[in-house]
């Protein structure tokens, strides 16, 4: 008896067909506030959805990897390692952003004057608020006085701080540490049953989000900065596959396969503009790939904070762009005082709302431009957003691999048993 195959939209391109649809939405209901109320909600509900089971995840999982590593030097080392390639990463990121904004001078060709201004009052607010104890505050503000606080606040680091002690205490502690892995094991298995719940809804949270930013700023407002948009995506591009590709054959890794792995939540974090929505499934699909839980947990979480590749490329290209519009030529000396200030500040707003941005209010005033010019790229910062997201995404999950293979804690049989079956 012949059996009929059963045709099914995978979930990249549902999610695709979502971002088109709400699109076209937004088109047809530019500036319908009734519309705009519904799409953010509707998207705040999806994002809601994910933040839900984002913190379960990592304390299951790390502890558990930890525990299971059992080895505070080890635990050092793996960290130095993992730091260390992040800030280089982040380092590469931004020289790029600078040498591609020297060479095309976008900024050059527009007059500012002659856009549109938009609201930036909360990324002040924001700004002046994260500043006010730098980073010794961010370094005070990873230990939590208070872990239920910071886990109902959703502060990662401190979440990270805490699983990370409590995993090497349940490994100390022995034979009764089990009960506490085996449990935490479970909550795992059911967080990420969960997420596979969720994701049916990301079509529509898609949607719905991708909704709202166009009804609220319409396709027109991308025009007088298309270019701009255009040079920074083909940055991030080059920085995945040239920059990343060498990273990735240095150590023995087919970044191509990586990302046919990672399509859909490459997909997912582009669309949302949001890496938690992305961080359940890498996680477990990375796990599944050949790295071992105690470094994706532990990797993957931290990089969400500090390797953040595509937003350095963006906060270095907007800075030359906004100084270029200005008419402000910056020496080689001053570029490379924006570099360091623009790695000193990246850490030091880690973890604050709408990073990215409030980092450019605390930067470009160091090279004489105008907090006031950030209110002429700040319509088109949800649409930049998608871009940075996506390769912050990218860039994370290639450093948990790194890691995995630089501590020979990568599983090759595990890895092409996986690849075999997603294959099929």
């Amino acid at each position: 008896m012949q059996q009929h195959r059963t045709f099914r939209i995978s979930l990249g391109w549902q999610i695709g067909i979502g971002l088109v649809l709400g699109i076209v939405l937004g088109a047809l209901f530019y500036h319908s506030k009734p519309a705009i109320t519904a799409f953010t909600n509707i998207g705040a509900m999806f994002i809601g959805l994910i933040q839900m089971i984002v913190l379960p995840i990592v304390i299951s999982c790390l502890t558990v990897g930890i525990a299971n590593m059992g080895d505070i030097r080890k635990l050092g080392r793996i960290g130095g390692k993992t730091l260390l390639y992040f800030a280089s990463m982040t380092t590469l990121a931004i020289i790029l952003g600078l040498i591609i904004g020297n060479i095309t001078r976008t900024g050059s060709l527009i007059n500012i004057h002659d856009l549109p201004k938009t609201d930036i009052s909360q990324y002040v607010k924001t700004a002046k608020h994260a500043s006010e104890g730098g980073i010794w505050a961010t370094v005070l503000n990873i230990i939590p006085t208070n872990f239920f606080a910071a886990l109902s606040e959703g502060n990662m680091m401190p979440v990270i701080f805490f699983s990370v002690f409590f995993g090497l205490g349940t490994a100390a502690i022995g034979e009764p540490g089990k009960i506490i892995v085996d449990f935490l094991n479970a909550v795992a298995a059911v967080m990420f049953k969960v997420t596979n719940w969720i994701m049916h809804l990301a079509p529509i949270g898609v949607c719905a989000l991708i909704g709202a930013t166009v009804a609220q700023m319409g396709l027109t407002a991308l025009a007088p900065l298309g270019l701009f948009i255009l040079v920074t995506y083909l940055t991030m591009i080059f920085f995945v596959i040239v920059v990343m590709g060498l990273v990735a054959k240095g150590f023995g890794i087919n970044l191509f396969e990586l990302l046919k792995v990672i399509k859909n939540e490459i997909i997912l974090a582009f669309t949302t503009a949001s890496s938690e929505s992305a961080l359940p499934k890498t996680m477990d699909k990375l796990e599944h790939y050949g790295v071992s839980k105690g470094i994706v947990a532990f990797v993957v979480p931290t990089g969400y904070t500090f390797n953040l590749d595509g937003s350095a490329i963006y906060q270095s290209l907007a800075a030359l762009f906004l100084a270029q519009a200005y008419h402000i030529n910056l020496s080689i000396g001053q570029q490379i005082t924006l570099l360091v200030v623009l790695m000193i500040t990246s850490k030091g707003m880690a973890g604050v709302p709408g990073a990215s941005f409030v980092v450019l209010l605390a930067t470009i005033s160091t090279i004489g431009v105008p907090v006031a010019g950030l209110t002429f790229i700040a319509g088109i910062d949800r649409i930049v957003d998608m871009g940075r997201t996506a390769v912050n995404v990218v860039g994370n999950s290639l450093a948990t691999v790194v890691i995995s293979k630089s501590e020979k804690e990568f599983d090759s049989e595990k890895h092409i048993d996986y690849m075999a079956k997603i294959s099929n």
